[in-house]
């Protein structure tokens, strides 16, 4: 796995660094009547890459997806794919293929005749349609239920052959849409990595619209967190995740403490934050003046939680007493109300099994929490 990770990892650096992009959309907008779906967007995407657009439900990324592959037109702007304007390019013309989150299998056909259904219908060659049909079978582990129907197979299956459809025509770029939305969540953590390990063994350029968050950090190599019809960030899942750039995108993925704060000084090595709780010093450079209105972010298990204050430790410590407390198995989920009247979320692992069923801490405890100042991210608005 160490070595699929880092071959992934590789080939994406290299696909980055191509002068070229596979997709290249300038000044996209798309508008339905006086609404704006998308708005004024611009996006590069390589060879290779397994790209996730992330948003809510309304922010314009399944209407994106849709103008990629041909059935919406944008108002305005271009979309080029390996170079070629898309401009006026019906969708079974364009080096394309979508893969629904319906799946849209023929219940009436075999899994085999569902995956040469495209290949028929574009006039390939019969042996072609059988050598092909059989590679993508054995892709997919799907080879021993290639006489089966669909309502034959588990969600898991069906998900499979939907995707092996899409990728027996062999194109250029594939569009998922919400393509693991169908599946429980157990069943969705397991096919995400085998989506991850398809994607890599064919070197298919993918596009995934998702409001998953969890699904975009596990399958992306990069990702565009939309909202309202535009791109609010767009970076690796460890950029997007530890370095968010405003309240948005720090609530959006996964969750955060926000503080309000203001700047009290700020160095060429540092800056000097002014919160409820006190003053925070981040070692950072930043272009905010003096008096700056700022806030400041803490991801819940960037806090440790004890019930004892901290004793000789760099960052910050402040004190409260246990309001909730929600149990996950693996972690826990703690509210505690500062001193101050702040609330927070603070996540701790469960390292060891509890004694008489019995949680570390109980409601209604007095615990001091401890966050170093490099975990602060710094959020401008």
């Amino acid at each position: 796995m160490v070595s699929q990770c880092n071959d992934r990892l590789n080939t994406t650096k290299t696909a980055l660094n191509d002068e070229k992009p596979l997709l290249q959309i300038r000044n996209v907008t798309k508008k339905f009547g006086e609404f704006t779906a998308v708005n004024n967007v611009d996006l590069n995407i390589h060879t290779g890459e397994l790209f996730c657009l992330l948003g809510g439900s309304g922010c314009g990324k399944s209407t994106l997806l849709r103008m990629l592959a041909g059935f919406e037109t944008p108002t305005s702007g271009q979309i080029t794919i390996d170079g070629k304007d898309m401009s006026g390019v019906p969708p079974y013309q364009r080096p394309t293929n979508m893969m629904f989150q319906s799946y849209a299998l023929f219940p009436h056909m075999s899994v085999e005749k569902n995956i040469a259904f495209g290949l028929e219908q574009d006039g390939i060659n019969k042996n072609e349609i059988k050598e092909r049909t059989q590679n993508i079978l054995k892709l997919v582990e799907l080879q021993d239920y290639e006489k089966r129907r669909p309502n034959q197979l588990s969600g898991g299956q069906r998900q499979r052959v939907a995707l092996a459809r899409a990728l027996v025509k062999e194109p250029k770029l594939l569009l998922l849409d919400e393509p693991l939305g169908a599946l429980d969540k157990k069943l969705r953590e397991q096919t995400q990595f085998e989506l991850m390990n398809i994607q890599n063994k064919v070197g298919v350029t993918f596009v995934v619209v998702t409001h998953d968050q969890e699904e975009a950090m596990v399958l992306a190599d990069r990702i565009a967190v939309m909202d309202k019809g535009t791109f609010i960030q767009i970076g690796s899942p460890t950029e997007i995740y530890e370095f968010p750039k405003n309240r948005l995108v720090a609530n959006f993925i996964g969750s955060a403490n926000i503080l309000k704060g203001r700047v009290n000084e700020n160095t060429s090595k540092s800056v000097k934050i002014m919160t409820d709780l006190g003053e925070i010093e981040l070692e950072q450079f930043s272009t905010l003046t003096v008096g700056a209105s700022v806030y400041l972010g803490i991801r819940p298990e960037k806090i440790s939680i004890s019930k004892n204050a901290s004793i000789n430790k760099q960052g910050f410590t402040a004190s409260g007493v246990v309001e909730d407390i929600g149990y996950l198995g693996n972690t826990s989920r703690y509210k505690v109300r500062l001193d101050q009247g702040i609330l927070m979320d603070v996540t701790a692992q469960n390292h060891l099994r509890p004694k008489n069923h019995a949680h570390a801490f109980s409601w209604g405890e007095n615990v001091s929490l401890h966050w170093d100042a490099s975990n602060a991210m710094l959020l401008t608005s």
